[in-house]
């Protein structure tokens, strides 16, 4: 008896051990899969950029540098002068097109009166034709003017350029800039980084897509900081470029041929709105980011066709 209770116990025992083996395989199958659909279908991502909008500043008219009134990474104000160009040729010009209009007005002061003197006499004394005449040139005399005007307000306006101010509230970044170089009109010279533009462009792998919605709230988290930045998801693009659809000959699509076993899922960039930075964290543009929905309707995960995983644990059980 006692030879057969201990086989009975061993039994028992082993089946126990193999029941116990098959509970904790299930489990990790159970757990291994889920694990994968998380990471497969859950909105978040490594793959986020901090973005920021950078005014290329030139100047609107062409001349030396004479002083530069800005140093690199410093913070500029919207209107304050970066840069000055040389004034002589401007004020120069200035003063002309002051002169001009003197001119101008007293010419156009001679026509009139000539004018009024032709419009009183009758036709005995002079003829229509003259008359017409001397209006004409009453006329020409007040388009002179106006002319003048106008250039004396371009004079102006020119001279006030030779300040160059900046555009936005922000920092100058990269400034190669130095006394003596010549800026020439409509050429970046200066870079200003506009601090109230920042934005994170967080690439989501299109497969997470379904959980992510205009509106929903996100966190992002810096690389190497713990502190998270709140924001809202702004925008999701239209569009990302086909690298198969360049055209060849004769117009027709080139399309390479490809040899990976592995399908990679397509990263879609989504538009992601700041709203409060943790005030010992820096933000400058270009670091990278982890970033993850924490709010919204998130949608449930998609169904799928039945895997291998499906398969085992039904099996299984």
């Amino acid at each position: 008896m006692s030879v057969a209770l201990a086989k009975k116990k061993r039994s028992v025992v082993k089946l126990l051990r193999y029941l116990a083996t098959g509970v904790l395989v299930v489990a990790a199958l159970i757990a291994a899969r889920y694990g994968w659909l998380v990471y497969v279908t859950s909105p978040w991502t490594r793959d986020g950029m901090v973005r920021v909008q950078v005014a290329n500043v030139a100047p609107q008219i062409s001349g030396q540098i004479v002083e530069v009134r800005t140093y690199d990474n410093q913070h500029v104000r919207k209107g304050d002068i970066l840069y000055v160009i040389e004034k002589f040729d401007f004020e120069v010009a200035l003063d002309n097109a002051k002169a001009t209009i003197l001119s101008r007005q007293a010419d156009l002061e001679v026509k009139k009166a000539q004018n009024a003197r032709r419009a009183i006499l009758t036709t005995l004394s002079t003829s229509i034709e003259e008359k017409q005449v001397f209006d004409g040139n009453a006329k020409m005399a007040e388009a002179a003017v106006a002319s003048a005007k106008a250039a004396l307000a371009q004079a102006e306006i020119n001279l006030q350029r030779t300040e160059v101010r900046s555009p936005v509230d922000g920092y100058v970044t990269n400034l190669l800039m130095r006394v003596g170089d010549f800026a020439r009109a409509g050429t970046p010279n200066v870079s200003v980084i506009d601090e109230h533009s920042y934005w994170i462009d967080a690439y989501f792998e299109e497969t997470k897509l379904t959980n992510v919605h205009v509106g929903d709230d996100v966190e992002a988290t810096l690389l190497g900081y713990e502190m998270p930045i709140k924001g809202r998801i702004e925008s999701i693009t239209g569009g990302i470029s086909a690298a198969n659809a360049a055209s060849s000959t004769q117009g027709l699509p080139n399309v390479d041929p490809i040899f990976t076993w592995v399908r990679l899922a397509q990263r879609i960039p989504v538009r992601i709105r700041i709203d409060q930075v943790p005030q010992d964290v820096p933000f400058i543009a270009g670091m990278t980011c982890s970033v993850s929905v924490v709010g919204g309707n998130l949608a449930p995960a998609p169904k799928r066709d039945q895997g291998i995983f499906d398969r085992l644990i039904s099996r299984l059980g």
